[in-house]
């Protein structure tokens, strides 16, 4: 069996989403004949609170290898862990490199920095390595354009540094192709040099059913009568705001669809802080706070993230106003057997997962100039949402069409290209 160490500077006791790439392809690269062994920073240097149940998700005998990483406080200057736990990666790569023989180094991102370890321990070992973009590196950001601000310093960077990252790789990847196609186009030698393939996050049915197993109850909210209780659960982007206010702009002059709850949950600006509401604002202006938007700033652990998406009516999912945005939420979602009700920008493949899957109802429009589609169709389609949702049975979604989604097959992607990787650089047939 061939080897592929992945690191990942966060895994789960971490909360963080992007754990369950790594999480999930570590269950599944077995059955495809490569065995993964995990590096990433020990848990005591995490800042997040720490998510056990998340643990017990991991499969038991999987090889999980730490390095240390330094400490945040007593002044926190540095808090990005692929910094932090840089250097101490980079010395336990080495030494995994020497007594593992690994054939291949994978490193998913963020933490963008620690996409430089591949390139690093390329040039004094010649092992093959690839780069997976869980999120775009190199990117505007909204005060991006202020100079000297700590966006503006994050863009420069990222311009500096992904080039020396990917010069040498042999495999580049992300969640969907509009993550990675930018790279090729700064990079145009990778499209010769590297094997590229999109893999969407997928969902993993097991999660699901071991919600039974743990007796977990939600806490955020409760059952109320004659309303219809939707969840959006995870971060919104920046870029997610102009369509949210005209959809709150909507409902504060249909007062007849007071019966519709949005409850956001884990979307404050800071991860374990219960105050740092970022909705809240939006729904007062409105005149829409805890009447039809209610919002739970705090991060809370992943399956108790899906106990309220299984206690909910439906599954709300907002995408942003740029293409290449591929909600994760949307498995998560289909998984938990809720109707969905997605507004997405039309390039985003979330909403082909859904529509091919039927399980739920789209709002698709071409971007932050296309926002007035929003505006004038939203109407229409939550009184579609409504139908689709009072006949609504979880045996209805198409499973064979969701299947191509599962972690498993989307590992089986993950694998056939690795195989595809090493054979380009004569390693394997």
């Amino acid at each position: 069996m061939k080897k592929v160490i992945i690191v990942s500077p966060h895994f789960p006791p971490s909360n963080l989403a992007a754990v369950h790439r790594t999480r999930l392809f570590a269950k599944h690269l077995p059955s495809f004949g490569w065995k993964p062994i995990i590096l990433t920073v020990h848990h005591d240097h995490y800042e997040e609170k720490l998510d056990w149940n998340l643990q017990k998700l991991v499969t038991s005998d999987l090889q999980v290898e730490t390095a240390d990483a330094l400490p945040t406080g007593p002044v926190r200057i540095i808090g990005d862990i692929g910094l932090r736990g840089g250097y101490q990666l980079y010395r336990k790569l080495l030494q995994l490199i020497d007594i593992e023989k690994p054939d291949f180094i994978y490193i998913p991102i963020p933490s963008f920095y620690a996409s430089l370890l591949g390139r690093a321990v390329h040039s004094k070992t010649g092992i093959p390595y690839g780069i997976d973009y869980i999120d775009p590196w190199v990117h505007v950001f909204a005060g991006s354009d202020r100079i000297f601000s700590r966006h503006w310093f994050s863009t420069q960077l990222s311009g500096i540094l992904e080039p020396i990252a990917v010069k040498k790789a042999s495999l580049i990847t992300g969640v969907a192709e509009g993550y990675y196609k930018p790279v090729l186009e700064r990079n145009p030698h990778l499209y010769e040099q590297a094997v590229q393939v999109a893999m969407p996050y997928g969902g993993e049915a097991d999660d699901h059913a071991a919600l039974k197993a743990l007796s977990l109850k939600p806490y955020l909210f409760s059952k109320r009568p004659n309303k219809l209780q939707l969840v959006y659960a995870g971060a919104m982007l920046p870029k997610a705001y102009k369509p949210l206010e005209v959809i709150f702009e909507w409902f504060q002059a249909n007062k007849s669809a007071s019966d519709i709850e949005l409850h956001f949950i884990g979307t404050g600006s800071r991860a374990n802080d219960e105050a740092s509401f970022t909705i809240k604002a939006l729904a007062e202006k409105f005149g829409l706070w805890q009447t039809v938007v209610f919002e739970y700033p705090k991060r809370i652990p992943y399956l108790d993230v899906l106990t309220h998406l299984d206690s909910a009516d439906g599954v709300f999912v907002l995408g942003s106003t740029e293409p290449h945005y591929t909600p994760s939420k949307v498995y998560q979602g289909i998984l938990s057997q809720k109707p969905i009700l997605a507004i997405l920008h039309g390039a985003s493949t979330a909403g082909k997962v859904i529509e091919e899957s039927k399980a739920g109802i789209v709002l698709k429009f071409k971007g932050e100039t296309d926002i007035v589609t929003i505006h004038n169709t939203f109407g229409e389609k939550l009184n579609t949402y409504r139908s689709f949702h009072a006949s609504f049975n979880p045996a209805q979604v198409d499973q064979t069409a969701f299947e191509q989604y599962s972690a498993y097959n989307v590992t089986s992607i993950l694998a056939k290209h690795l195989n595809l990787a090493l054979a380009k650089r004569g390693g394997y047939e």
